[in-house]
């Protein structure tokens, strides 16, 4: 079973944070994101940070839905664009995953956007292919419906 169907959480009232949504989530963890590639004090990023950040905002902006969810599966249909098709024989979502995670980490990129941008796609990609994929992907909504209700 794949998560791709829309989901909206919505955190509980907590005495710490108040009401954060999902939505709430995915925009401070895009601005994290693009602070840290424009050059923030704050936020340092290399390629593992870059990349796993962009995971994070990528799973996050599945479970938001709306415009979080069709910015996030925009970033995501070029690398799965560029595998998938005859050319390549038959490549499942989670053929595309895989190669598109090892794409975030194994090369040497100069500039974080591009680790940041994958990581955003391998979160997409994550919640759809399903089976260990979505393994991660359903972690952080558990942990972000258990950190919404602090």
């Amino acid at each position: 079973m794949t998560s791709i169907e829309t989901t909206t959480v919505f955190m509980a009232a907590g005495p710490i944070l108040g009401s954060v949504g999902m939505s709430g989530l995915t925009l401070t963890t895009g601005i994290a994101l693009l602070a840290g590639l424009r050059g923030s004090d704050r936020v340092s990023l290399n390629r593992d940070t870059a990349g796993g950040i962009g995971i994070v905002f990528g799973t996050l902006a599945m479970a938001a839905g709306t415009v979080w969810r069709e910015v996030a599966s925009g970033v995501a249909s070029v690398p799965t664009a560029l595998v998938q098709g005859d050319a390549f024989g038959s490549i499942g979502i989670g053929g595309v995953a895989l190669a598109c995670t090892a794409l975030t980490f194994l090369p040497k990129w100069r500039r974080p956007i591009w680790p940041a941008l994958l990581g955003i796609a391998d979160g997409v990609l994550y919640a759809q292919a399903g089976g260990i994929w979505a393994i991660g992907h359903n972690l952080a909504l558990k942990i972000a419906t258990i950190f919404g209700a602090l």
